[in-house]
């Protein structure tokens, strides 16, 4: 790991943290500038402290800089110079004030400040703030100038310790040397996921009618391609997200006669199960953990006489894990079923023969790369229209129209269209080993993968130990640089985070994105042993009986 991976910007949240915080309060603004008295302790608690919100700069598990925000009136600055409304050259609503900004004289470099002052404005746009003020020392004008601030009334404080008020807004940081060179977080998602400059710019150009000969060529086409993708026959098109597609299979199954079995080991087997029982379908569920996979037993045992059909999800996203499309398919076949999948997140991360599924589903904004809003369901057989389904989730009517019964998007399906011209083996090819790269790091790392090799898909899935927040983990990387799939409720509830291989990432980029994710996993796990042992030594001296709770 070089010196620039073992920087990274955070929330202070531990006991420790705030120790060190103190530490560097009193080192820049007792001993370096003389604005506050020296004591014996060589810690200064800011009178504000309960109320600041503190971004520091960890490098080697050592707190080398931070600055601090708060948004509760009268800010100290007010009490300098008056309300800073009367002041200020712009109108403010919600105003924020930064302080106690110091980074340790070694590492005075200015990384360390842009990376601070990044943070800083990515935080604050989040919170709403609409402008941040400061006291800057006047011997760093030209340093806070970088970082996007600009003067505004008059001095304040003393001969020996002189500050200057600043303002902060989007518009100056933007045009600042930090804000010139911040780059937006990298995703690492199952969707949406870094899309191409030929896409975008599909995407863009001027919408035409879907009536018109050039849409119908394009969207023929497109379905050409996503035929040849899946080895299938027939693929429609449809206006909507990925929930619409299986809706049009729900209403498919409906016009079946007998049962159903539905496969559910994690989130999305579930709304499957959801929506099989609000369009009134007759089904049997085979429900597992989490993450563990489907015998061909089990599945089996849970068939009745009067089956007829099976429905699952072929890469659950919740899990990252794939499951067995093999014997799935020998399933069906063995016993006359007709099986249907939900294809969201492995269309166009994985290689997929389809043949022998009687219907599947799939999105344009995940793996395949284009922009979210068109779904589509493959099928091999003719398909009339029901005159007892509703009309939009009918895939007779989709079929008898050639994927244009009702408006479509233009600039949709040109951006699918560019995209998917773009997939080809070497594609498949590249992702799977960027997906081997990535699981034999977190392995080496020592991060524990839900799924295991025999079914893991480009979507790995993180269980990170119990004491340390995947939330809060995935809210670091976001700030540093990283876009990790850590937000979703299912993830949430089980401490996971996922890593989503189905970009194109540079090997650097991988390597910057791993060792930053052991490095802060770590340093989080070493706060809670710090702040545990001193509980424990605290309870020791004081006589008292010390209980951990685990």
């Amino acid at each position: 790991m070089d010196n620039n991976h073992r920087y990274f910007f955070k929330i202070a949240t531990s006991c420790n943290e705030f120790e060190r915080i103190h530490q560097l309060n009193y080192q820049t603004f007792s001993e370096e500038i003389p604005q506050h008295e020296k004591n014996e302790q060589k810690k200064l608690v800011d009178p504000f402290h309960h109320e600041n919100t503190y971004i520091i700069c960890i490098k080697d598990d050592e707190l080398i800089g931070m600055v601090a925000v708060r948004d509760i009136r009268p800010f100290s600055l007010d009490r300098k110079i008056g309300a800073i409304e009367d002041s200020l050259p712009i109108s403010v609503n919600r105003p924020c004030e930064v302080r106690l900004l110091a980074v340790k004289k070694e590492f005075r470099n200015g990384r360390v400040f842009v990376g601070l002052a990044q943070f800083l404005a990515q935080y604050c746009l989040e919170k709403g703030y609409d402008a941040a003020v400061i006291s800057g020392t006047v011997h760093q004008l030209k340093l806070y100038s970088q970082m996007g601030f600009q003067p505004f009334a008059q001095l304040t404080g003393t001969e020996e310790a002189l500050f200057q008020p600043m303002y902060l807004t989007k518009e100056t940081f933007e045009a600042s040397l930090a804000g010139r060179i911040l780059h937006p977080a990298i995703p690492f998602l199952p969707g949406p996921v870094h899309i191409s400059d030929e896409v975008r710019a599909a995407l863009m150009g001027r919408p035409y009618s879907h009536r018109t000969k050039d849409f119908s060529e394009k969207l023929n086409r497109t379905r050409d391609l996503l035929c040849g993708l899946t080895n299938a026959k027939h693929v429609q098109v449809l206006l909507g997200s990925g929930t619409l597609a299986n809706e049009v299979v729900a209403a498919q199954l409906s016009l079946i006669e007998g049962r159903g079995l539905i496969l559910a080991n994690g989130e999305f087997g579930s709304r499957l199960v959801e929506q099989a029982q609000r369009q009134g379908l007759s089904f049997d569920v085979l429900e597992k953990e989490w993450g563990q996979a489907f015998s061909k037993e089990e599945i089996v045992e849970k068939l009745s006489t009067k089956s007829t059909w099976i429905w699952a999800v072929h890469c659950e996203t919740s899990t990252g894990m794939l499951n067995d499309l093999t014997l799935l398919k020998r399933i069906a076949e063995e016993y006359g079923l007709k099986l249907c999948l939900d294809c969201i997140s492995s269309i166009g991360a994985v290689e997929l023969d389809l043949s022998g599924v009687f219907l599947a589903t799939g999105v344009s904004g995940k793996a395949l790369r284009a922009f979210t809003g068109l779904s589509f369901v493959i099928h091999h057989h003719e398909v009339a229209p029901s005159p007892v389904l509703p009309k939009y989730i009918d895939l007779g009517v989709y079929m008898i129209k050639d994927s244009i019964p009702f408006s479509h998007s233009s600039n949709l399906v040109d951006a699918l269209l560019v995209s998917v011209e773009n997939i080809n083996d070497e594609t498949y090819m590249k992702i799977e080993e960027v997906h081997q790269w990535l699981k034999n790091t977190l392995n080496h790392y020592g991060l524990h993968l839900i799924s295991s090799d025999d079914n893991s898909s480009p979507i790995l899935t993180i269980e990170l130990p119990a004491a340390v927040s995947s939330y809060e983990i995935g809210k670091v990387l976001y700030y540093n640089g990283y876009l990790l799939h850590f937000q979703s409720e299912y993830l949430r509830e089980r401490n996971w985070m996922q890593i989503a291989c189905i970009g194109d990432y540079p090997t650097a980029t991988l390597e910057k994105m791993t060792a930053l994710l052991y490095q802060v996993v770590t340093y989080e796990l070493k706060q809670l042993q710090a702040s545990t042992s001193k509980f424990l030594n605290e309870g020791a001296k004081s006589g008292r009986e010390v209980t951990l709770i685990t």
